[in-house]
């Protein structure tokens, strides 16, 4: 309520401001269906009314009875009822969802007598909405009141929004019905090698252990070391071949800068780890340091040394625009890594400060962050190692996981593994058992493209996972979103097989993004893994 005409023309210039930075969506015309600015507007003139705005929100992908009884209880809180729909860019964190677009829901939810008004949201999250909205009322489903461990983290920080606006929350009563789990269950279009599998797989794990290791991973203090990598997309049309050479012609259209190496799995860890120290090498010339740290999170601590006389290293790809194909690349790089000096002071640095860290990642890319004197510090003094290395265009043959003498995890790829072992052809677990024995490793996973992953374990534990990826737009990076997750997995001692499933859907969500365009987050990961064992 207001308490002068003044404190009205207040609200509504607030409420301008906000939305003169909001984009507006194409929507259908219903009268119902409103842009999240118009809705906003709308609220505030009857709330002048003394009208009790009633506010609901989810994704609503498959309507069931159950979304009906909430929208009916729900409008009989208050005069108006009001629903925002989450948009279809953030609502699709497992395979194939959301099943139904967003302007199909918000059709759907108009289409219902005792509901007033719907909009499509505009972030991720309804915190913001309901600051613009300030409903009287915001109404959440049973599931909520029960506190189910998937619902708890979003229930507490909405709570948090809903008393800072003064408003009240309100639970629905009935049964918890589930879209999610009836789309898996005759919508979802999966092979039937992963129905088996997921089928099997919740009968050994349940949702509420796996979403528990997700959220354990906070706990930890993590350093994570390794080169630094800028990744340049050059965006190209090609025109034809060169008149004078047999050369492809391109025309230059756009470009991007992602931040990625071990910025990229610093990113990733932050997401989930609270605490995170980095340690990397940039160059003296060309060092883009000011960018660098603008792409970092802000849970990392970043301590950077400086390679003289050498550029921050850059793989420059030219993508064809039209397909994403990759065409070719250049390394701008200088690997002969840090002078005796530097790379003294990174090693006198490390036995100093090891000991104050639960986690250690190595992501070795092979390209001079990581010296011999380096490898050997972090083997004698840390806790727990977990370490990658990758063989490259840059260091193929020359650069393996066995520079390690100890890892207590190891993560590689099917192609690393079968070149450290000199095994083209054959059974991969036999291959894993020796290497895993040869460092120690506690946990071993070998990543395997399209067919998913394989784990093992010191005690002859052994499991194939196979890749829920349904969608692939590139697979750069996808390997160090595995390994970024897993190492967290494993410090805490996860069992193989929530290793594994954990990696491989950490994988799937990391593929579907164009390079190292945005890091993996907690809840995109707690939302596909629910979408699947739902």
């Amino acid at each position: 309520m207001f308490d002068s005409q003044t404190d009205k023309a207040d609200e509504q210039i607030i409420i301008s401001r906000k939305l003169d930075k909001i984009e507006t969506p194409d929507l259908p015309r219903n009268g119902k269906i409103k842009t999240i600015q118009d809705l906003a507007k709308i609220v505030a003139e009857l709330r002048t009314k003394n009208k009790k705005i009633v506010h609901c929100h989810g994704v609503f992908d498959l309507l069931h009875i159950g979304h009906i009884r909430y929208f009916e209880q729900a409008r009989e809180m208050g005069d108006i009822l009001v629903v925002t729909v989450t948009p279809d860019q953030y609502a699709g964190d497992g395979p194939n969802h959301p099943a139904f677009t967003e302007t199909q829901r918000v059709e759907t939810i108009a289409s219902l007598s005792f509901i007033d008004y719907v909009a499509i949201n505009n972030w991720p999250t309804v915190e913001e909405t309901l600051r613009l909205l300030k409903p009287d009322v915001y109404v959440k489903g049973p599931e909520y009141k029960s506190k189910l461990p998937e619902t708890t983290e979003t229930l507490a920080s909405e709570e948090k929004v809903v008393s800072e606006i003064g408003a009240n929350i309100a639970f629905t009563e009935d049964f918890h019905f589930s879209s999610t789990n009836l789309i898996n269950r005759y919508l979802l279009d999966l092979p039937d090698e992963i129905n088996k599998y997921l089928h099997l797989f919740r009968q050994r794990c349940t949702l509420d252990n796996v979403l528990g290791i997700l959220d354990n991973m906070a706990s930890l203090n993590v350093l994570v070391i390794g080169d630094t990598i800028l990744d340049e997309y050059q965006y190209c049309n090609a025109i034809g071949k060169s008149s004078k050479d047999p050369t492809l012609a391109l025309k230059y259209q756009s470009h991007d800068l992602f931040a990625g190496g071990i910025l990229a799995v610093a990113n990733h860890v932050a997401n989930f780890a609270n605490k995170v120290q980095l340690i990397t090498v940039i160059g003296e010339h060309n060092s883009h340091e000011e960018f660098i740290r603008s792409q970092l999170h802000p849970n990392i601590s970043p301590f950077f040394f400086i390679q003289p006389d050498a550029p921050t290293l850059i793989k420059r790809r030219f993508i064809d625009s039209y397909s994403t194909n990759k065409l070719f690349e250049v390394y701008v790089m200088d690997d002969s890594g840090l002078p005796p000096e530097k790379n003294n002071e990174v090693c006198r640095w490390l036995q100093d400060e090891l000991s104050e860290y639960d986690l250690v990642i190595a992501a070795d890319y092979g390209h001079g962050a990581i010296s011999k004197e380096i490898v050997r510090t972090l083997s004698r003094k840390s806790r727990f190692l977990a370490v990658n290395t990758q063989a490259n265009a840059g260091n193929r043959g020359l650069h393996s996981v066995t520079r390690y003498p100890r890892a207590d995890y190891a993560c590689i790829a099917e192609h690393e593994l079968r070149l450290e072992t000199r095994t083209q052809n054959g059974m991969i677990r036999p291959l894993m058992d020796f290497l895993a024995q040869k460092l120690g490793c506690s946990q071993f996973v070998v990543t395997r493209g399209r067919k998913g992953c394989a784990v093992c374990d010191e005690n002859g534990g052994f499991v194939d996972i196979p890749s829920f990826a349904q969608n692939i737009v590139d697979r750069v990076g996808a390997g160090d979103a595995f390994f970024s997750v897993t190492s967290l997995a494993s410090a805490l001692g996860a069992p193989i097989e929530v290793l594994g499933f954990i990696g491989n859907v950490v994988g799937s969500l990391a593929v579907g993004t164009l390079g190292n365009k945005k890091s993996i987050d907690k809840t995109s990961v707690q939302n596909y893994i629910t979408s699947l064992l739902k």
